[in-house]
């Protein structure tokens, strides 16, 4: 692996673990209105799924980063970025106009997301990482 792929690796790495970090920050320091959020979009037993997504995003996400068991946390990521992308994101459900374009374009942005980690699920996260 030449410099730029391993700088490559790092670089995405730490954008993939970014995008998921944030949002759990932002989560906690708006807990009430990340319910009501999800109660809007029909999201089952939030008293349970609300800690654990923020446990997966905050944990998973700074695996990547260090690449510590990184495969492992970007395909769990992968996974969480698929049903959040299916309840929060559901443009199927949706009359038509600019909310449901804007849902859609997230939903897209999340399945390309999702493709990156998967890719990095099946690569590797290169020479800069903690491997165990």
């Amino acid at each position: 692996m030449n410099k730029f792929e391993t700088a490559s690796l790092l670089f995405g790495r730490f954008l993939l673990g970014l995008y998921f970090i944030l949002p759990g920050i932002s989560k906690i320091t708006n807990y009430s209105g990340t319910v009501e959020y999800m109660s809007a979009h029909n999201v089952p037993m939030i008293s349970v799924l609300l800690p654990l997504t923020i446990v997966l995003q905050l944990g998973l996400g700074l695996a990547l980063i260090v690449g510590f068991k990184g495969k492992i946390a970007a395909f769990l990521l992968a996974g969480l970025t698929l049903v959040i992308s299916l309840y929060m994101h559901n443009f199927w459900a949706m009359e038509e106009g600019a909310a449901r374009a804007h849902e859609m374009q997230n939903f897209i942005k999340n399945m390309a997301i999702m493709a990156g980690l998967l890719m990095v699920s099946a690569l590797g996260t290169g020479k800069l990482s903690m491997k165990p």
